[in-house]
């Protein structure tokens, strides 16, 4: 089973940035990682995915040029790097797991972490 603890939130002005983390354990090898964040009262979205190999990835239109996912194999962690926040980034932020194609569709995705809060000031 995978497990995965994501780290990295808080509360920032718009404008800056924050780096969230999330962490894997377990049958983490092959899987593809994504982002997602769900805001108060409404459905949880498609942030940012990458491939296992790090080679590919893919981004909503809302924060395509702002945020940048990465993925370190020997740590078993991905990374979602977010510059130039907004208040409507503000959100739970979710980390996922999936084994095979890419996919931008939270019900594909089985393995899910706790979530952690980003909130944006105005």
């Amino acid at each position: 089973q995978v497990q995965l603890v994501e780290s990295g939130g808080g509360l920032v002005q718009a404008g800056g940035s924050l780096r969230l983390t999330c962490v894997a354990s377990g049958p983490f090898s092959g899987s593809r990682m994504a982002w997602f964040r769900q805001a108060p009262g409404k459905d949880r979205e498609f942030v940012a995915t990458i491939s296992w190999s790090g080679g590919s990835a893919d981004y909503a239109d809302s924060v395509k040029g702002r945020f940048t996912i990465s993925r370190d194999g020997a740590k078993n962690t991905v990374y979602l790097q977010m510059n130039s926040l907004k208040p409507e980034d503000t959100a739970v932020y979710y980390c996922a797991a999936k084994f095979g194609v890419i996919s931008t569709s939270k019900s594909l995705y089985p393995h899910w972490g706790q979530g952690i809060q980003v909130t944006v000031s105005s």
